[in-house]
């Protein structure tokens, strides 16, 4: 593997990783509802998520999405459910706090709830796997050695994720000043939870990129 598709394979994950995204809703989520600790932890979730669909991917088990239709739609509208259910809980409670505002404030995200979420979400996204499938050979050496390739490549494009969370959650924390205060925080969750009900809704009816 030349210096150059290394390079080529770095400039295009950093390009993706970058992209505002579901990841990106997530951790504004988790820091407005918990603070830049959860925010961190929260990355860390999905980071490992992540880890886990590369360690698959290098093992060739995620081909399996590739070649049965029928695992790839199972973990697609589990994933698709499961984002409805995260952005349809967090509008309803953003709706009924309004209304019952006295009962007190609305309960924090722990960083331990942090950490599964963002670990469950991006385990059930099944179009991570099939990234690294239909990334990661177009990168490989065709004479050998491709296993410890993988690896590297998945490291790369999961470190630079970890890095551009961490920054994310630290821009997050330095703007919620703002962002807290309580009609500019009612109004923002309601964004962020109607984008998740929109990525969820993607997940369900968008198979394109199962490849």
């Amino acid at each position: 593997m030349s210096a150059t598709a290394l390079l080529a394979f770095t400039a295009t994950a950093l390009l993706l990783t970058i992209t505002p995204g579901l990841d990106t809703m997530m951790l504004l989520r988790m820091v407005l509802g918990g603070g830049r600790r959860a925010g961190v932890v929260g990355g860390f979730g999905t980071t490992l998520g992540c880890v886990v669909w590369g360690a698959a991917s290098v093992a060739g088990l995620t081909a399996l999405l590739v070649a049965s239709r029928l695992a790839y739609d199972v973990l697609r509208w589990a994933g698709a459910v499961y984002l409805l259910w995260l952005g349809g809980s967090a509008l309803w409670r953003s709706w009924r706090g309004r209304a019952v505002a006295d009962d007190g404030p609305a309960p924090r995200v722990t960083p331990r709830q942090a950490l599964r979420i963002g670990f469950t979400t991006n385990l059930l996204n099944p179009k991570i796997g099939v990234f690294y499938l239909s990334l990661l050979p177009q990168f490989l050496p065709v004479d050998g050695g491709t296993t410890a390739w993988a690896v590297l490549l998945v490291g790369i494009h999961v470190g630079l994720g970890q890095v551009w969370q961490l920054v994310v959650v630290w821009l997050a924390g330095r703007a919620a000043v703002v962002l807290t205060r309580p009609r500019v925080k009612e109004w923002t969750e309601r964004l962020t939870a109607s984008v998740l009900i929109g990525f969820g809704l993607k997940v369900a009816f968008d198979s394109s990129a199962r490849g």
